[in-house]
């Protein structure tokens, strides 16, 4: 296809992808998209206003679609998730996080459609873990080589009303990207990991937290302002994101694909 552009969002993270008709997307323009979402950690296609076949057709190139454990798809549409607004205490996505970690295989890449949007407000933020990990000193690094940390389901089971067993695993606290082959920091808040394998909590948790505080630092960071339209591809082995809950009772609809991951290593 002609006329495609990509150009970066901030000097960190993201690229912002014009001249995109997906239907009608060739592979050689495929193959550099996909290149720069593994470089830069997020893209953002505008005015797309895809429908749901077009989505999971889309979202079939970038490979396996998940259907993820305790969550409720649309009928029909296996694959899509509908994200609506549940008020500010029922939001689960209101803190930084890569999405599933406590899958043994999480998801590789998140695919989001703008539906409904509230008047004012909403954003999704997303922060560059390739550069967090960089900016940690050589001693930090050395130490948490071959470290890896317990990821726990808890929340979502809590949120979702899931009964039985809560899902969890354990994955390295810095993984390394099966693509780029850089390494990027994988750090959850206090209850996605509550601690490093073989040790307590109590010993684990200033570690995790100052880990944690590193991920989103504003020099790493993109805020999007979501349009009518727009379509946001994420990968979650670089990048952890954040929705903004600042629009009270206005309806918010999204619909999210997630694309399967490696067990990470």
């Amino acid at each position: 296809m002609t006329g495609l552009s990509i150009e970066p969002l901030t000097p960190a993270v993201g690229s912002v992808v014009n001249g995109v008709e997906f239907a009608k997307l060739d592979n050689s323009d495929f193959t550099k998209i996909q290149n720069t979402l593994f470089d830069r950690c997020m893209l953002v296609f505008p005015k797309q206003n895809m429908g749901n076949t077009a989505l999971l057709d889309f979202a079939g190139r970038w490979g396996e679609i998940m259907v993820t454990p305790m969550l409720t798809y649309i009928e029909g549409f296996q694959g899509i998730l509908r994200v609506r607004n549940r008020g500010k205490e029922g939001t689960p996505t209101e803190y930084w996080h890569s999405d599933s970690p406590y899958l043994k295989r999480p998801p590789a890449i998140s695919i989001l459609a703008a539906k409904e949007l509230p008047s004012t407000g909403g954003d999704t933020m997303w922060c560059n873990q390739y550069l967090a990990y960089d900016a940690l000193s050589d001693g930090m690094k050395a130490f948490l080589k071959g470290k890896r940390v317990k990821y726990s389901g808890a929340k979502m089971a809590k949120r979702t009303g899931h009964e039985g067993e809560v899902p969890h695993t354990f994955h390295p606290a810095v993984r390394t990207h099966p693509e780029t082959h850089r390494k990027a920091l994988f750090i959850g808040n206090k209850e996605l990991t509550p601690r490093f394998e073989g040790m307590t909590e109590e010993e684990s948790r200033p570690l995790l937290d100052f880990l944690y505080q590193q991920c989103p630092n504003p020099d790493r960071m993109y805020r999007h302002q979501w349009q009518s339209g727009d379509v946001v591809i994420w990968d979650n082995r670089c990048a952890m994101h954040y929705a903004v809950h600042d629009y009270g009772e206005e309806p918010r609809f999204m619909h999210r694909v997630t694309i399967a991951g490696e067990q990470p290593f």
